[in-house]
């Protein structure tokens, strides 16, 4: 079995395939998930602040960008992770697949432990990260809090790989090509104790049949023997001398074969050439529901700007919400309450207050953003009408109930941005119902999800 995995293993060496190639996708890879577990933590908080976070409201544009980085990153994760996979598939065929623990064992078991981990958690991870972005729940458990956790189960394995691969790294990672001579397999490992076991076997199987054949036939063994295993094939004249003595004819040790499969198939520069084609289409055909400059190319992300009510894409109808007969009822009213202290103002009264207009994005957690122009009453005009301080956090409760998002809660630094509105009009005309008719909250630097949308009650929280 050793010497068929052996075999294996040099059949599928290829150029790609060494310990520099390695060290160049896996820091890239490495990049890429670094930059979605930071960009994916400022989300989260953003969506479930501790008590004590506040955050930014400039540039007004962070969360399209962060967000959007956050995406495009997770997305080229699938090109890489691949790529990294393809430069150390021959290590799949280690043998044994862990030393025993007074020979590094330990130090293997937590390599591979680690790297299994780290691929199966990252392919979860980037898979659902995907589906999400279309909207498709597949599975049982809720997607935010595996997706969150399965983070940093990837960035814990991640580091315990680096930290024992960190030699490998060091000597690699600034080197331009492979050096001549060097080990080809993607672990940097030499196999000299498979060579040593390959050689035991040949000259024990040689000398074993010259005992019984002729003179001639034992010193063409003895030389067979004698032979250094260079990972070429036996000598054929050598290796059958003790056989043709015996009237046997035929190639042997053609099962210990160990010579790399001659089709080198794919070169470095073609793996590198791929690779980056791969990446740089993702980038054009996805980017664009992100970025503007890429709109064009928008081939296969869910959202397109421009596309949807009013001009802007959504992620969640009325119809969806539940709220197409309770968003139109001409009883609607806006509540505003600070403990004892509240008032009911209809739609008529809100959009009799004086109007604000702000051009702020809509930036989504699935990745999509746009530009838009909204008008209504800032949020800091509404507190003041119920006496709130500008150290008071707000609560925004929505017409839906059937949403974990149908609660908001929003801090002091978003309620006194000036900036911040409750919305009344999108591009010039009355709310779409799809876009929160007859009022919603619209706010710089903040997910969609909490731009609450069929807004019901504004209530301070502290």
């Amino acid at each position: 079995m050793r010497f068929l995995l052996y075999r294996l293993r040099r059949s599928i060496d290829s150029p790609s395939r060494n310990p520099r190639m390695a060290t160049v996708t896996g820091r890239l890879l490495g990049l890429a998930f670094l930059i979605c577990f930071g960009t994916g933590l400022y989300s989260h908080f953003l969506q479930e602040p501790l008590a004590w976070m506040t955050f930014t409201t400039r540039p007004l544009w962070l969360y399209q960008v962060t967000q959007g980085i956050h995406i495009t990153a997770g997305i080229l994760c699938f090109p890489l992770l691949l790529g990294k996979l393809y430069v150390v598939f021959p290590d799949l065929f280690q043998f044994p697949p862990v030393r025993s623990l007074k020979k590094g064992g330990a130090v293997d078991l937590l390599e591979r432990g680690s790297i299994a981990l780290f691929v199966g958690a990252s392919l979860v991870e980037i898979t659902i990260g995907l589906l999400n972005t279309f909207q498709l729940y597949l599975w049982p458990f809720g997607f935010r809090q595996v997706h969150y956790a399965l983070a940093y189960v990837i960035i814990g394995s991640l580091a315990i790989h680096i930290a024992v691969k960190l030699p490998i790294i060091r000597r690699y990672w600034f080197k331009a090509r492979m050096p001549e001579g060097e080990p080809v397999l993607a672990s940097g490992r030499e196999d000299a104790a498979i060579g040593r076991d390959l050689a035991d076997a040949r000259a024990s199987s040689v000398s074993n049949d010259a005992a019984s054949s002729t003179p001639a036939a034992a010193s063409a063994a003895a030389s067979a023997a004698a032979a250094p295993d260079s990972g070429d094939r036996v000598p054929q004249e050598a290796a059958q001398a003790p056989f043709a003595a015996r009237g046997v004819t035929g190639r042997v040790f053609d099962w210990i074969d160990t010579t790399p499969a001659p089709n080198k198939a794919v070169s470095r520069r073609g793996f590198v050439a791929t690779l980056a084609v791969a990446v740089a289409a993702l980038v054009a055909f996805t980017g664009g529901q992100s970025f503007r400059v890429l709109d064009r190319l928008n081939a296969f992300a869910p959202r397109k700007a421009g596309i949807g009510p009013q001009s802007l894409p959504i992620n969640r109808t009325a119809a969806a919400a539940k709220v197409t007969e309770t968003a139109v009822d001409p009883a609607w009213t806006l509540t505003i309450a600070n403990g004892d202290r509240s008032i009911d103002l209809s739609y008529a009264d809100l959009t009799g207050m004086p109007q604000t207009s702000v051009d702020l994005p809509i930036a989504c957690v699935e990745g999509w953003s746009q530009m838009a122009s909204w008008r209504g009453v800032r949020m800091s005009e509404l507190a003041a009408l119920v006496g709130a301080t500008s150290e008071d956090a707000f609560k925004a409760t929505s017409l839906e109930t059937n949403s974990r998002y149908g609660v908001m809660t929003m801090g002091p630094e978003y309620v006194n941005d000036p900036l911040t509105l409750v919305a009344v009009q999108l591009n010039g005309e009355p709310l779409d119902i799809d876009h929160g008719y007859p009022a919603r909250m619209i706010a710089p630097g903040r997910p969609g999800v909490l731009q609450t949308k069929w807004l019901s009650r504004l209530e301070v929280t502290s």
